[in-house]
């Protein structure tokens, strides 16, 4: 197994979760990491990415709520989750991918789920009103 979550679970809206992604070392070293969700009837959707470099990519719905945290020492990607809405019930899917891609500005994550290699189990998280 190449990625595992943990940390999902109910909680209020309005409150904070935290959600870890374990990877073996050779997945962790993957140019892109990144968080994606899923909720029942929709699509896989990415919420969250991180390029090796650093450069960070975020999904409008979770702007400034959430962030996206690599451990380099413990091969964990983090996503702190905050302000939790109802609308963000999902399961959430850690993710690695090889490819990337460049701007002017610098490299960055692809954000179609496609483009990724490798995935975790998921993790339920639920938000209620």
């Amino acid at each position: 197994v190449q990625l595992v979550e943990s940390g999902g679970g109910p909680v209020q809206a309005g409150g904070s979760l935290t959600l870890s992604c374990v990877a073996t070392r050779s997945t962790y070293k993957a140019n892109c990491l990144g968080w994606f969700r899923q909720a029942p009837g929709k699509e896989r959707e990415s919420i969250a990415s991180r390029e090796s470099g650093g450069s960070t990519t975020y999904a409008d719905s979770v702007k400034g709520r959430f962030t996206i945290l690599r451990d380099n020492a413990k091969n964990t990607l983090y996503l702190q989750m905050n302000s939790l809405r109802p609308d963000d019930t999902a399961m959430y899917y850690c993710a690695a991918a090889s490819a990337y891609y460049s701007t002017a500005t610098g490299y960055y994550c692809i954000q179609s789920a496609s483009g990724y290699n490798y995935w975790g189990q998921g993790t339920q998280v639920t938000v209620s009103s």
